[in-house]
């Protein structure tokens, strides 16, 4: 097993917690464990790593949780893939759920954001009662009636202009500011913790990779596995939590269609991006206690 990557002092000093990791199908899946009692799963999106949800988890800090951060595989610490192919709904969902299962995470409250819904979701899904609540921010764990396609991931899709993009440019790191409510929250130090996990052109396939798996048309390789996604939220029985940022120029418009999907599930609006979790902390750590029955929600 090779040692995990050590971020630099002034990443330590925002997320402070010591990385472990667990071998799953596909690598090394790394994550930060910290607090002890109900076990809390918090899984990040594209492009970014468990560092995201630092604030969040200093807004739990002395509550009686267990706060676990997974890196996805191509991610953060976790081992980087570099094929293209090796990247789907299954292997990522799957590789989250035998790292659950490795560490026999039970009742476990999952909060996901981007990305992370249907790979969470695909592992919620596949793992029996182990998730008892869930907490939706900005994702899309309920598929749309009809696909459409951004520029974002039209240029995923582009031979050749995409791997100069996102490969040798680091596309999107250097501009996650655009899609916040204040670019301020994710710039200098905070912006180079985002892009430090993927400095190096060999590992940047994942963002690619992700973008690339947002289905465009009905057909896509991604539809059956979202599909069971779907299916799987609509009908789970514990209590869910939506907190969506409602300026976030990618998903902000898919709370809609969550909240139909969704109607029992309480609903938080802030006035944040596309990465809440860096915009509003506190209400995303409200939520997490009533969802695990804390007081202070």
């Amino acid at each position: 097993m090779e040692a995990l990557p050590t971020p630099p002092a002034r990443i330590l000093s925002a997320f402070p917690y010591p990385a472990r990791s667990v071998s799953v199908s596909g690598g090394e899946l790394a994550y930060v464990d910290t607090g002890t009692g109900r076990p809390v799963v918090f899984v990040h999106g594209n492009p970014s790593w468990g560092y995201v949800w630092r604030k969040v988890m200093g807004a739990l800090a002395g509550t009686p949780l267990r706060l676990l951060a997974p890196d996805l595989l191509g991610f953060g610490r976790s081992s980087k893939p570099r094929q293209l192919r090796w990247h789907t709904v299954e292997a990522h969902g799957r590789a989250l759920l035998e790292w659950m299962a490795a560490l026999e995470l039970r009742e476990v409250v999952l909060v996901v954001q981007d990305w992370g819904g249907p790979l969470g979701g695909w592992a919620a899904a596949h793992s029996g009662t182990r998730v008892t609540a869930v907490c939706l921010l900005n994702t899309a764990v309920v598929v749309p009636r009809r696909f459409g396609s951004t520029s974002f991931h039209r240029l995923a899709r582009l031979p050749l202009v995409s791997d100069v993009a996102f490969r040798l440019l680091g596309f999107p790191l250097r501009v996650l500011g655009r899609v916040q409510a204040d670019r301020r929250s994710i710039s200098g130090d905070v912006a180079r913790a985002y892009r430090w996990p993927l400095r190096r052109v060999r590992d940047r396939a994942g963002p690619l990779a992700l973008a690339r798996m947002v289905p465009n048309r009905p057909d896509h390789p991604s539809v059956p596995a979202l599909l069971e996604v779907d299916a799987w939220i609509r009908a789970f029985p514990g209590p869910v939590e939506l907190v969506w940022g409602r300026l976030d120029p990618i998903l902000g418009r898919a709370l809609a269609r969550h909240r139909a999907a969704l109607p029992g599930a309480r609903v938080t609006e802030v006035d944040a991006g596309h990465f809440l979790q860096e915009e509003a902390p506190e209400a995303i750590a409200g939520a997490v206690r009533r969802l695990a029955g804390l007081p202070g929600g």
